[in-house]
């Protein structure tokens, strides 16, 4: 992926334009992440007004977008799902037809939607609108509870925050995970948030944060090799099994088990781009027990398998050659 077309129109959401600055825009080769050629176009070049009020000038129209490796639609104003410009629909239809990646923000999915792009797919939107793209658009497969769904080389999110994990799971993919934490880092957010995390947490703000949950998830990051039960977490944080599971997930928005999934993932990337161990040594060391349950995870997730994702992303010989230098 070398080049990235953001894609406004009037009354664009400055935030979630802003998403897609912030993770593809930026220029953070002093981090060693590659650089993309990243544009703002809109259907027509010139003034292009927010719904806050101020306008910005947009030196594009759509014709760079039709040859960018991914193009990002931001949000549309609900006043305009029914009635949306013709020449978004195109280039929606185009970019999925030569199999470019696409990424839908909040209600940028309602502009999918509408090219029939989404039919017989799996998708999200923010929660909020959920209900509605399920009545206009039948034919989808909508998924309200998620942070973000990818279907093929098309990946539509959640509201807002949502945005930022799906760009990084679209980059973990593309850079692979160490550049992508160092992505996350830069912007401050964690790096490891699932698109199968709740999107409406019961408390997404605790009245009082919960130091034994941070506690026990930072303890639980350094023993993924460990059998780690949720009797075991329960106990770390003083609670018993039942009440420990049901408050993990109003907090986390996920069960401890998928929780920690995920992590052994995330782990198993790094050590694959930065060792040389062997699968069953990795597997062992991120709590898979052995090389045969690694792949099953990785195909399952990531949709490949340890050996190409190393092959794409290893990064050993920079790490052992750092010491030295």
């Amino acid at each position: 992926m070398k080049t990235v077309a953001c894609v406004i129109q009037d009354g664009f959401a400055p935030f979630e334009f802003g998403v897609a600055c912030e993770a593809f825009g930026l220029d953070r080769t002093d981090d060693g992440v590659p650089n993309f050629d990243f544009r703002i176009v809109a259907p027509r070049a010139g003034v292009v007004q927010s719904k806050l009020g101020f306008s910005v000038n947009v030196e594009h129209d759509l014709s760079f977008a039709y040859e960018a490796d991914l193009v990002v639609f931001c949000p549309l104003p609900r006043e305009y799902w029914s009635k949306i410009d013709p020449l978004l629909l195109e280039l929606a239809r185009d970019a999925v037809a030569r199999d470019a990646w696409v990424i839908s923000v909040c209600s940028g999915s309602f502009i999918l939607a509408a090219a029939g792009v989404l039919d017989g797919r799996r998708a999200t939107t923010h929660w909020m609108y959920a209900h509605v793209m399920a009545e206009m658009y039948p034919q989808i497969d909508i998924d309200p509870d998620v942070l973000f769904v990818q279907d093929d080389r098309i990946i539509t999110s959640a509201g807002t925050a949502a945005g930022i994990d799906a760009c990084l799971h679209l980059l973990r993919q593309e850079i692979g995970a160490e550049l992508t934490n160092r992505i996350a880092r830069r912007m401050v957010v964690p790096p490891q948030r699932d698109g199968g995390q709740a999107q409406f947490i019961d408390r997404p703000i605790p009245v009082a944060p919960s130091d034994s949950f941070a506690v026990v998830a930072d303890w639980a990051v350094e023993h993924l090799r460990d059998d780690l039960t949720v009797d075991l977490l329960a106990a770390k944080a003083l609670m018993s099994p039942r009440t420990f599971a049901r408050r993990f997930k109003a907090e986390y928005g996920a069960t401890p088990a998928a929780w920690l999934a995920r992590q052994r993932i995330i782990h198993a990337q790094r050590m694959l781009e930065r060792t040389g161990l062997g699968l069953d040594q990795i597997a062992e060391e991120c709590g898979f027990g052995s090389a045969a349950v690694l792949r099953q995870n990785f195909a399952r997730v990531l949709g490949t398998t340890p050996t190409s994702y190393r092959a794409r992303f290893s990064c050993a010989e920079e790490e052992e050659e750092a010491p030295a230098a």
